[in-house]
């Protein structure tokens, strides 16, 4: 009897937890676009410098666009093919919970004693988009554009760990079409 108290409340632990760590993203791209003539990259510091972050944020996502673009084959180069550029994000989410007495006024569970409406949470939570932009250095011109959205890690010891996680997902759907 124990299990089927037990049962619902780590179902409900195990989807809140696997809810935190989502990364959604989609991608789109120029469907002209060779991306097999695509081998080596550079960032592109005028779409850097826009991006509303903090300079530390903006390391954390390079060095980890870095290593993904390592991961597919390409070389950092001062005449590259593609330029890469960010751009993001942020939303702050209030999520009001309710609870309370269901039985509230009627029938079985009523008291007279009993004025409250249970229980109420507010919790807070700040969710990030960040777009990768892949820019034809050639024509430039937009070939690739990978979004990701998640909630965001509020402590500082584990933001290259998330950064990692939601670059690596956008970066999944690059070249389109292996996926």
């Amino acid at each position: 009897m124990k299990i089927l108290k037990i049962t619902p409340l780590l179902l409900l632990l195990a989807v809140f937890f696997t809810s935190c760590s989502s990364v959604r993203v989609a991608s789109d791209y120029d469907r002209e676009a060779n991306f097999g003539n695509y081998g080596s990259y550079a960032f592109f510091k005028p779409g850097i410098d826009k991006a509303d972050i903090s300079d530390l944020d903006k390391k954390r996502i390079l060095r980890a666009i870095e290593v993904e673009m390592e991961k597919k084959g390409f070389t950092k180069s001062e005449d590259p093919d593609l330029l890469v550029s960010i751009f993001t994000k942020t939303n702050e989410n209030i999520n009001i919970y309710q609870g309370g007495n269901p039985y509230w006024g009627y029938g079985w569970g009523w008291s007279p004693w009993y004025w409250g409406s249970g229980f109420n949470t507010v919790n807070r939570t700040s969710e990030g988009t960040l777009y990768i932009d892949l820019i034809d250095s050639e024509g430039k011109e937009l070939v690739w554009q990978g979004m990701g959205t998640a909630a965001l890690a509020s402590e500082v010891n584990k933001k290259q760990e998330r950064i990692n996680e939601i670059v690596a997902k956008i970066m999944e759907k690059y070249p389109p079409g292996i996926e």
